[in-house]
């Protein structure tokens, strides 16, 4: 592995991890809109990195998703309970940034955090 594709790898893992600290904040102020969006990101940010680790190099979030399906949720690499997760955050991130008159609640977010963690 080159120097260049860890020193990026590592930059991911790291954007992953303050991302989902960045969750966190915003969960003690109940919004739950954007802790989506962060917990997405930080799922989003971890799969990237696992996807360049493996020499695959989607362009867009949709591929991202779908080569993570692909080449660990239905090889078994990983349990795809994560999977499902990634997909619902997905579409939540979407319908939270996009969709009017649309409010997450704690009841719907707060299960995510722990997946996300992991």
């Amino acid at each position: 592995m080159t120097d260049s594709k860890t020193k990026l790898i590592n930059y991911r893992l790291k954007r992953s991890r303050d991302t989902y600290e960045d969750s966190l904040i915003l969960r003690e102020r109940e919004r739950w809109n954007s802790c989506v969006n962060r917990l997405y990101y930080s799922a989003f940010y971890a799969v990237s990195a696992l996807l360049l680790d493996s020499d695959l190099h989607p362009t867009t979030h949709t591929g991202s998703k779908s080569n993570f399906s692909e080449y660990f949720i239905k090889s078994g690499k990983i349990d795809k309970k994560f999977g499902k997760i990634y997909s619902q955050l997905f579409t939540w991130r979407q319908k939270g940034d996009y969709a009017d008159l649309f409010d997450f609640d704690m009841e719907k977010v707060n299960p995510y955090f722990e997946p996300v963690k992991n």
